[in-house]
């Protein structure tokens, strides 16, 4: 499948990436009362099995947040934060000591999957825009766990996915720390033509 996109179809997701983390900023900012500085998000193309990697390898923890995508262009969303950032995250949320919070208990889970909601939702507003499609997602579900199991959950929750994901890798800057979130979106069949079609994007 990713022969068929060209740097032409990246630069026109980079752009709609850059429109929802702007958004994501925002919201994440009126979410945690606090200014939130965001660097441009990278933006690629990244084959299934490599994603563990870009994470910091299959082994280390993270926290996942999935949501399906109800769409002309079906999907599957999900947004991961390494665990310690997650943690950090919360306690930012909940205005505790650095260090006081987990993301096992319920109101952490809880709380991190609004936050995995906000973040999903500002990209689907920005996609929207650009395309005119809707997109509705579903009851978000979370896995915190090492990165390798978190994607092998993935597979296993939502069935035949792409080779290929799109990966919008944004940085934000709270109370002079960073705080990585990776937003991939992985395309149910056909869900990318349907997505580029409506961008008026062709293919050769």
């Amino acid at each position: 499948m990713g022969q068929e996109w060209s740097e032409m179809h990246l630069d026109v997701l980079k752009e709609v990436g850059n429109i929802g983390a702007g958004n994501a900023a925002t919201a994440l900012a009126d979410l945690l009362g606090q200014q939130i500085n965001m660097q441009v998000p990278a933006v690629m193309w990244l084959p299934l099995d490599e994603v563990a990697t870009r994470l910091g390898g299959p082994e280390n923890p993270v926290a996942g947040i999935l949501l399906d995508i109800d769409s002309q262009a079906p999907a599957t969303i999900l947004v991961v934060f390494p665990l310690e950032q997650a943690c950090f995250l919360l306690d930012i949320l909940f205005d505790r000591p650095q260090g006081s919070s987990n993301v096992m208990d319920e109101i952490g889970m809880s709380a991190l999957k609004e936050v995995g909601n906000i973040l999903a939702g500002s990209y689907l507003t920005s996609l929207s825009a650009f395309t005119g499609l809707t997109f509705v997602p579903m009851v978000p579900a979370m896995a915190v766990d090492m990165a390798g199991a978190v994607l092998d959950y993935v597979l296993a929750e939502f069935g035949q996915v792409a080779d290929q994901v799109l990966l919008i890798e944004t940085e934000f800057l709270a109370l002079g720390r960073d705080i990585y979130s990776y937003f991939f979106l992985v395309p149910k069949p056909d869900a990318l033509k349907a997505i580029f079609a409506a961008l008026g994007v062709g293919f050769e």
